[in-house]
């Protein structure tokens, strides 16, 4: 039986029979909503519970997607590895193929793994992170980067975050790498601050982790362009805290705000 699901998933990761799936889902849960009717048939696990990070992994592992919650807002995951799981989560949130996504990593220490961090005064990222902000950097390419080739084709920066929320990080370190990390709603819809406010899209996921009621302002991190050699930073979008960062980027390492 094992042998035969590994065939038959071997057969839908060729086949793309994966993202047929999820339209399907996706489908029935713009027809539900639409009606009134309720599509949801999974249900949400508390992140608190003690299996919880592991079954996470275990979940992006398979080249699965996730809802999680973070220190902002609800997010998608799934591998950054993986690119049927990147695809299907693309597939999910009905976003264009072309719109970056973010990474989100464990640790501090793990940022450099994705993106050239060399040229930044010591110390820096280590103020701005864990925290609720997205640092756009180059990105590492090849083995160097562990990150498959299909996150973001022909994207030069890389946006990565740390967030400042336990369960997503502790399941950064549990998956042994990045994931790929997008708001958990329909590409152009109000980002969410609770599971129950993006049920209808619950049964596309593959695991649904429920954190709470996430006391933020459904802002999403602000992100911030490190890319530059040239000691200067550009905020790209003004989220949670960026008047803190700023602040931090010009007083304690005398950076230069340029326009993005």
């Amino acid at each position: 039986t094992t042998r035969a699901n590994s065939r038959r998933d071997a057969t839908r990761r060729r086949t793309g029979r994966f993202a047929g799936r999820d339209r399907r889902l996706v489908r029935r849960a713009v027809v539900a909503r639409a009606t009134g009717e309720d599509a949801t048939r999974r249900r949400a696990i508390d992140a608190s519970d003690a299996n919880a990070v592991a079954r996470a992994a275990a979940a992006l592992r398979r080249g699965g997607v996730i809802a999680v919650p973070t220190d902002t807002i609800y997010g998608f995951a799934a591998s950054a590895a993986n690119g049927d799981a990147v695809r299907r989560l693309y597939e999910i949130k009905g976003r264009r193929a072309g719109v970056p996504l973010a990474i989100a990593v464990g640790d501090v220490r793990d940022v450099g793994t994705y993106g050239d961090d060399g040229h930044l005064k010591e110390g820096a990222l280590a103020r701005l992170l864990p925290g609720p902000t997205t640092v756009l950097l180059r990105r590492r390419r090849g083995d160097a980067g562990r990150a498959t080739p299909e996150l973001n084709p022909g994207v030069d920066l890389i946006g990565i975050r740390v967030p400042a929320h336990d369960f997503v990080r502790e399941v950064c370190r549990a998956h042994g790498g990045a994931i790929a990390l997008t708001s958990a709603n329909r590409s152009g819809e109000t980002s969410t601050t609770a599971v129950e406010e993006f049920a209808e899209l619950w049964d596309a996921c593959d695991e649904v982790f429920d954190g709470g009621a996430i006391p933020a302002k459904r802002l999403g991190s602000t992100i911030v362009d490190l890319s530059s050699r040239a000691n200067d930073f550009a905020i790209v979008r003004a989220g949670e805290r960026c008047d803190e960062l700023v602040r931090v980027l010009e007083g304690e390492f005398a950076m230069t705000r340029r326009d993005a």
